[in-house]
């Protein structure tokens, strides 16, 4: 009997990777439009308090979901890549995750910037608190990290957008293992 990996392969990423992987869609696919919703909001309206607080909290979890999973990447072999795979799309691909990382990273410190501004911590969902640090980087932080934020939230489910299209095109195109490696870990072999 075979049994799911946790760990990767030299061949495909484990239950780990794979879980980390599609979590992190799933929170970049609810905060982006929540963000977005935000926006509209008045003071007035009763979700005014509410809808913030998930967002911001959410957007902690992802980032120590991102920090946890990066230490998962340096601990664990990459599966190697695909023989198949031109250099081009290579280096397009180390690029691209390049970017994914940062921006996963980047966009929450642009939050955490707006948050803080006024000098109180940001709750996640009444849990723990992230104190508010850095109140005063530039005159009208509230409004320049919101800018910032805005932006750079863009990009990355943009980059998020093209990195599906990607993998869609090796599965569908292509008709290489790209995706489902993905989406099915490897097995352990049977003993």
């Amino acid at each position: 009997m075979t049994a799911w990996r946790w760990r990767n392969s030299k061949s495909g990423y484990g239950l780990i990777a794979i879980a980390a992987h599609w979590l992190t869609v799933a929170a970049i696919l609810v905060l982006y439009p929540l963000g977005l919703y935000i926006v509209s909001l008045t003071y007035y309206d009763p979700a005014y308090r509410i809808v913030p607080h998930w967002h911001k909290s959410l957007g902690i979890l992802l980032v120590i979901g991102v920090l946890l999973r990066l230490l998962w990447r340096l601990a664990n072999r990459r599966p190697r890549d695909l023989p198949e795979h031109k250099p081009w799309e290579r280096r397009l691909a180390h690029t691209v995750h390049g970017l994914l990382y940062a921006l996963l990273l980047i966009v929450p410190v642009t939050g955490y910037l707006i948050s803080t501004a006024d000098g109180r911590p940001v709750s996640v969902f009444g849990w723990f608190e992230v104190p508010a640090l850095i109140t005063d980087l530039v005159r009208n932080q509230e409004d320049v990290a919101g800018v910032w934020h805005f932006w750079l939230a863009t990009a990355l489910v943009t980059l998020v957008g093209l990195h599906a299209l990607g993998a869609l095109k090796h599965h569908f195109i292509d008709r290489d293992s790209t995706l489902k490696r993905m989406i099915q870990p490897t097995k352990e072999p049977s003993s």
